[in-house]
């Protein structure tokens, strides 16, 4: 049984169960993931997530919005900030 076969074995329960596993480094029961559980299951969470789950819902998806696309909007300049230090005088 290689990976993609158990891939389709994974029920929204068990893919709760691994992605709260991967979050908090133990299992149900306690016991902690070894680096390579860890590994896995990530692997199996967002292969899961690529199969099951809309873009938005996917673990580390981030909402650009509309104002991604504003801030390198031609014509707009970019904003200049100067930094004044205060060199200790009187």
């Amino acid at each position: 049984m290689d990976f993609n076969d158990i891939l389709q074995l994974i029920t929204p329960e068990v893919h709760a169960s691994l992605r709260r596993a991967v979050e908090i480094g133990k299992w149900a029961d306690g016991n902690p993931l070894s680096r390579e559980q860890r590994e896995l299951c990530l692997q199996a969470v967002i292969a899961y997530e690529q199969r099951h789950l809309e873009a938005r819902q996917r673990t580390g998806y981030i909402d650009l919005g509309a104002k991604a696309g504003s801030r390198d909007a031609p014509g707009e300049e970019p904003e200049v900030i100067r930094i004044v230090r205060d060199m200790g005088g009187a």
